[in-house]
């Protein structure tokens, strides 16, 4: 029944595993799940696709947001309703200062809130922060996978395109890398007490001084590099999901 189902997303209001891994791409949300024991498709609404499975016998849930933070809350939102208590975004970055590879991991330890939608739920001042122990796990888990990664904050911004307002405006501040979507999650989780963190895999160099336009021919995150960082990434976040899943059965043990 219609009533069982929430609004946007269509996914069932009770049952969901409370572990998720959330990204941006329907496609990708599918190659995660692939990885999962017993897998299933839960629900595909707009850009929405999820699905439930497990991970070295932890239930988890895979879910993609679309493209842009104002959608992507929507997820977060109705996945929390449904019972979703631990969330971590993998999805891709362009990297914001040198030493920073295509296909290298980023693990997000805070994120700037230009994404469009939290400025009108919350006003500026509010964080934007990981929890300490996802940023942890994701670590541990980037280090178990021999994956090459870095920790920083990242820029949440909204625009993807550059337009006329300057795009590097934080240029200076050490940010690692640029995203669209992972300040509305960090914001959602600290209102709602869950837990949320995000590790992100380079798929090109957004700072004007990094970017050689002639060497690379602009950008392209469909190469090989870049594959291959979707594919550690995708194993660092579920092993995370199970880490962060073992250090709370330890804590109420």
């Amino acid at each position: 029944m219609t009533q069982d189902l929430l609004p946007i997303t269509r996914v069932p209001r009770t049952g969901l595993p409370p572990h998720a891994v959330v990204v941006g791409d329907p496609a990708r949300a599918a190659a995660v799940a692939a990885l999962l024991d017993g897998a299933e498709e839960v629900s595909y609404h707009r850009e929405y696709r999820v699905f439930s499975g497990s991970w070295k016998g932890l239930p988890v849930v895979v879910a993609s947001h679309g493209v842009g933070a104002p959608g992507a809350i929507l997820l977060f939102q109705e996945l929390a309703d449904a019972g979703v208590r631990t969330f971590l975004r993998f999805g891709t970055a362009g990297a914001m200062k040198p030493g920073i590879g295509d296909g290298d991991l980023v693990v997000a330890e805070a994120a700037v809130r230009d994404d469009g939608v939290t400025h009108q739920l919350l006003p500026p001042e509010y964080p934007a922060v990981a929890a300490p122990e996802a940023v942890l796990a994701l670590q541990r888990a980037a280090r178990a996978a021999g994956a090459p990664h870095h920790r920083g904050v990242v820029w949440t911004r909204a625009a993807f395109q550059p337009g006329l307002l300057p795009l590097f405006s934080y240029a200076g501040a050490g940010l690692a890398a640029i995203e669209m979507e992972l300040s509305a999650l960090l914001v959602t989780a600290s209102l709602r007490g869950l837990v949320a963190g995000g590790v992100l895999v380079i798929d090109g160099a957004n700072a004007d001084e990094l970017v050689d336009e002639q060497a690379t021919g602009g950008y392209d995150p469909h190469r090989e590099v870049v594959a291959a960082g979707v594919e550690r990434g995708a194993v660092v976040s579920l092993e995370a999901l199970r880490l962060l899943a073992e250090a709370e059965e330890g804590e109420q043990a």
